[in-house]
C-alpha cells in the first residue's frame, strides 16, 4: 500500500530506517543525513506492507512547473517487486493534481547505477542533461525529465 506522509516524525524515522538500510547507495553519512533531513519539508510517499515501511519517494518543487524526485528508497529485499514503481506512480499523480508541468531526477550517470538508470528510463524519463562535476569528478550526474502534461 502506497501512503501519503504527513507528521515529520514520521517521515524522518522512516527515511532514516530505509536509508541506513542501503549502504550501497546512500553509504555516505553527510549525504544521507542530508535526504533524512530534507525529506521532512517534502511531499512524502511511503509504501507500507504489515504496517511496516518498506519503501519511500520524496517530491521536491525546483521550479514554478517543475518537482523533482529528491529522493528515493526501497529495501533491497523488496526491489524488483514493483514498489518503486508504485511509489513513482503515486507520486506522479499528485504533481498532475498539483498543476506541475514536468518532473525530474537525478542520479550518477550510466556506468555505475545502471539499473537505477534503467529504472528511470522504464518509467518513462528522458535523458536530459549531464553535469559531469555537480557532486565530484567521481559521480557525474545524470538528469532527467519527464513531461505531466
Amino acid at each position: 500500500m502506497i501512503i501519503q506522509v504527513e507528521n515529520n516524525k514520521e517521515k524522518e524515522m522512516i527515511s532514516r530506517t530505509i536509508l541506513e538500510a542501503l549502504p550501497d547507495w546512500f553509504g555516505l553519512p553527510e549525504a544521507r543525513e542530508e535526504y533524512i533531513v530534507n525529506s521532512v519539508n517534502q511531499q512524502f510517499f511511503a509504501a507500507v506492507k504489515e504496517e511496516k515501511p518498506i519503501g519511500f519517494l520524496c517530491l521536491k518543487q525546483t521550479g514554478k512547473d517543475t518537482v523533482e524526485v529528491a529522493v528515493m528508497g526501497v529495501l533491497k529485499e523488496f526491489h524488483r517487486h514493483g514498489i518503486g514503481r508504485k511509489l513513482f506512480m503515486k507520486a506522479r499523480e499528485k504533481a498532475i493534481k498539483d498543476g506541475f508541468s514536468f518532473i525530474q531526477v537525478k542520479t550518477v550517470q550510466m556506468g555505475q547505477y545502471d539499473n537505477t538508470n534503467k529504472f528511470y528510463i522504464s518509467l518513462g524519463f528522458k535523458e536530459f542533461e549531464i553535469f559531469p562535476t555537480l557532486w565530484d569528478e567521481w559521480n557525474p550526474c545524470q538528469v532527467y525529465v519527464m513531461a505531466l502534461l
